[in-house]
């Protein structure tokens, strides 16, 4: 893990942001599917499985034991490396440059909303004075899916996505001065616009004062976890102390909604309605299938329902709690799976349950009583795109090289 100390004039403070010491920056576009757009394992095999998607793209990266050739060999993930490892390095040779020593100023904006910051190292094992850690997670996360990411960041010794931390100020000044700076340097050295007219820009910053400013002002407060609670974890985890990560502030993140797909429970919409009723919910038709802040929509084929929870808790919190865990007495996590806006449900679904965005007062009033989120809540946007930028966090330069004169520090 690395620590450093750094100096800005003559005020010090640990280290926790750090530039990307050797990084490949994308030429042009990613190619292959959307790493982004896929949330199960079953999507990602059969994304896998079209012609092409699983030679030398980034979601073979991510997910070697699910390409059709370690299928095919009945290869688990460890054994299944060597595939990611061939597609890293084809895509490293035939898509992108080597930069050096650099943050990515980024900014994204579309039909979703607006975000400018930073791509940059985080090391999310860091305490600070207080005991807290520099970077809070928001939401609880699936141990399964936490081991499998560690496992490739481990494999790879290479970041490929980046998670997405807010500062918890809000990050106004941060933003502030990011965008000042991207104002001075001209045309972006990347910029994309995807199928629906989001556009993502980066412009690499190298070492020198405008660089240290814009990283000691990132780590003036602690970080929220607002997309990503599975890659902190993961980092964790993979012992690197290296988490590439967009540090921002807005000025326009939204929360969408990530709603719940119920499935292998063998309930019908009226059993379930009669086991949510002897639960003490109030359960009636619903005309309108938009939720809402206390009112869940559950809909299975022509039928909707309209479930009202209570107020004293988040409301995905209680579809697991009150709905499942008390109602059906089953364990959420086996019977609950994410659907996220304009994904269509699975076809094993008994229902689907439509829950409303939670407010972002709401997260940080849990995050301020030092509680979590449950698993898959919010959907902030938008997001980085994943593959423009990636990050060795298995190499580092030497503190006693040239471009650390002015930190100081060991690296173990």
């Amino acid at each position: 893990m690395e620590r450093y100390r750094f100096y800005l004039g003559e005020a010090a403070m640990t280290g926790f942001v750090h530039p990307i010491a050797r990084g490949w920056v994308v030429r042009d576009a990613v190619p292959g599917p959307n790493v982004d757009e896929f949330g199960e394992p079953d999507q990602v095999r059969a994304a896998l499985a079209r012609p092409g998607a699983a030679d030398g793209t980034l979601l073979a990266v991510q997910h070697p034991h699910r390409t059709p050739t370690a299928l095919a060999e009945g290869l688990d993930l460890l054994s299944a490396l060597p595939i990611a490892h061939a597609a890293l390095a084809r895509l490293r040779a035939e898509h992108y440059r080597r930069v050096d020593d650099v943050i990515a100023l980024s900014w994204g904006d579309g039909p979703d909303g607006e975000a400018i910051g930073i791509i940059c190292i985080v090391d999310p094992t860091a305490v600070l004075p207080n005991g807290l850690t520099f970077v809070r997670h928001t939401e609880d996360v699936y141990p399964e899916v936490v081991a499998e990411r560690a496992a490739v960041i481990k494999g790879l010794g290479c970041a490929t996505s980046s998670a997405m931390l807010i500062p918890a100020d809000g990050g106004r000044r941060f933003s502030e001065l990011v965008a000042r700076t991207i104002g001075e340097m001209g045309d972006p050295d990347v910029s994309t616009v995807d199928v629906k007219g989001r556009r993502e820009r980066l412009w690499l910053l190298g070492p020198g004062e405008r660089q240290d400013e814009i990283i000691a002002t990132a780590q003036r407060e602690s970080l929220l976890v607002a997309d990503g609670n599975h890659r902190v974890a993961a980092a964790t985890l993979a012992g690197k102390g290296s988490l590439l990560a967009l540090v921002t502030g807005g000025p326009d993140l939204r929360i969408g909604p990530i709603n719940r797909v119920l499935v292998h429970t063998g309930l019908t919409i009226d059993d379930l309605a009669v086991r949510w009723t002897a639960t003490g919910l109030h359960v009636q038709p619903a005309e309108d299938r938009t939720p809402e802040t206390g009112v869940v929509v559950v809909v299975a084929g022509s039928t909707a329902l309209k479930v009202t929870l209570p107020g004293d808790e988040l409301d995905h919190q209680a579809v697991e709690r009150l709905m499942v865990a008390q109602a059906l007495d089953i364990e959420p996590a086996k019977v609950l799976r994410p659907l996220y806006e304009g994904q269509t449900p699975r076809p094993d679904a008994d229902a689907v349950v439509l829950i409303a965005p939670v407010r972002r007062q709401d997260m940080l009033a849990i995050h301020a009583a030092g509680h979590r989120m449950p698993r898959k809540a919010t959907y902030f946007t938008p997001k980085p795109r994943s593959g423009l930028l990636l990050a060795d966090i298995g190499w580092s330069r030497s503190v006693d090289s040239p471009r650390w004169g002015s930190w100081g520090g060991t690296v173990s």
